[in-house]
């Protein structure tokens, strides 16, 4: 099938390249020549697990291609995935200025029937705004709207595992009209996606509002459950309880599970701060508050400063003339996406005091800089104290202590010999409870996890 994805950012790439994986001649549109421009000499803007070498496959079979020209991207799918930013507002809700510009340029250039695929995260009734956008130019042009039908279809992709999620879904939510256009684009996505139910049927089925509404309600519990979690840890740390012991505990359940219930510094990223935002606003539209999400939002902020709160306690509040070896900047591991990341909070507040900040992340350090102004070299240039090393284990030259904040692999198993060796104090201040607090004892290493009680 003829594919055309409107947006070469997280999701469109994603999408794109396993569409075209899956025998789809796919064409990739950006309105950034630069993107585009790194897609073509054979690089990608963005780092996610076999994502490179799925796009080069495809290129290379001419399934998939990248362009600006929108003439020629409306011109060649029947099938328009739209997966442009919806970056937040000043007031939480989704900003939907370029999902609605890229409707109207499928609108000013179609000339036969499309379906129309709200693939970016959107509040409930977007679809109805895409609709009347495209309507809105081909009445323009004297066409009718009955040329289109828009599809909601919420992508469910985490960072990291983002190419796994999309090949080997656990399902699939398609929201349609219930009009005779509507059933032809079920029809239409019902065969694109019938690749991906060979084995099973994971799609379903319903309207487009109940589709748009999916999406958010997802992040939202993962949201909640991971704030849940961290209130409990904070708890446990006042009433001296091990949230480790308690996780197994309660994650046995089969009613609850053992999935986002892992405590640590917040979280971050693209989607659950946004999505916990938006889905609030749209309630206070309709004149309702969500009152646990609010919770949810407020607890994850205060989150952040933690680990901060923990190495004042130890340290005081003037940590001047000491410093830090920090490891991760990423908000999650496997993704260089620094959005959102509370190894931004961290840094900040720890600068904020005086200290000094060693930092290393296996992938994310280049983002890093951009966020945190540090130049190329690594020197900082607006953030001051802060600089950036190769090597996790030189980031612990000379430091007081060190600070884990990411939970990637490769900080799960270190040579804590050269640990001690290189720190001038045996402290670590664990975000991730990544390290059993009896071993880090028997080491001679002073613990602090979140939550973590000998």
């Amino acid at each position: 099938m003829k594919v055309t994805i409107i947006g070469s950012g997280y999701v469109g790439l994603v999408t794109g390249a396993c569409l075209a994986e899956q025998g789809n001649n796919v064409f990739c549109l950006d309105l950034d020549p630069k993107k585009i421009e790194i897609l073509n000499s054979g690089g990608v803007p963005i780092y996610e697990p076999g994502l490179k070498e799925m796009i080069e496959r495809n290129r290379a079979a001419g399934r998939l291609q990248f362009s600006t020209d929108i003439a020629a991207s409306v011109a060649h799918g029947d099938i328009q995935f739209i997966a442009v930013g919806t970056p937040p507002d000043e007031d939480g809700s989704a900003d939907l200025q370029y999902v609605v510009a890229a409707a109207r340029n499928i609108g000013r250039h179609m000339t036969t029937a499309k379906v129309i695929v709200d693939k970016s995260t959107v509040p409930v009734g977007t679809a109805d705004k895409v609709s009347a956008a495209i309507a809105e130019e081909l009445e323009k042009r004297g066409l009718s709207s009955e040329l289109c039908s828009v599809v909601s279809n919420p992508e469910f992709l985490k960072e990291g595992a983002a190419v796994e999620d999309f090949m080997r879904p656990d399902r699939i939510v398609i929201g349609t009209e219930n009009n005779p256009a509507g059933l032809r684009a079920k029809e239409q996505m019902r065969k694109l996606y019938a690749p991906f139910n060979r084995h099973h049927e994971r799609t379903y089925y319903m309207d487009v509002k109940s589709a748009e509404l999916t999406k958010y309600a997802a992040n939202a519990m993962l949201a909640t459950r991971i704030s849940f979690m961290n209130e409990l840890a904070n708890l446990a740390d006042l009433v001296g309880a091990d949230i480790e012991a308690v996780r197994q505990g309660i994650g046995s359940d089969s009613r609850i599970g053992f999935g986002f219930l892992y405590p640590g510094t917040g979280y971050g990223g693209s989607c659950f701060p946004k999505d916990v935002s938006a889905l609030s606003k749209t309630a206070k539209e309709h004149g309702r508050d969500l009152k646990i999400l609010d919770a949810v939002e407020a607890v994850n902020e205060i989150q952040k400063y933690v680990l901060v709160e923990k190495i004042e306690k130890r340290f005081g509040k003037d940590l001047s003339n000491m410093k830090f070896a920090l490891w991760g900047l990423a908000f999650k591991p496997n993704t260089d996406d620094m959005r959102e990341a509370p190894s931004r909070v961290i840094i900040q507040e720890l600068v904020k005091r005086g200290a000094q900040v060693v930092a290393h992340d296996p992938v994310a350090m280049l983002e890093a800089k951009h966020c945190l102004d540090i130049d190329s070299k690594g020197n900082p240039a607006g953030l001051k104290n802060v600089s950036m090393v190769d090597n996790p284990m030189d980031a612990l030259n000379g430091c007081d202590a060190l600070v884990i904040v990411t939970e990637w692999k490769a900080f799960r198993s270190p040579d804590f010999d050269a640990v001690l060796q290189k720190l001038t104090r045996p402290i670590i201040f664990d975000g991730r409870n990544l390290y059993e607090p009896q071993a880090m004892e028997e080491l001679g290493i002073e613990y602090h996890g979140i939550g973590r009680h000998n």
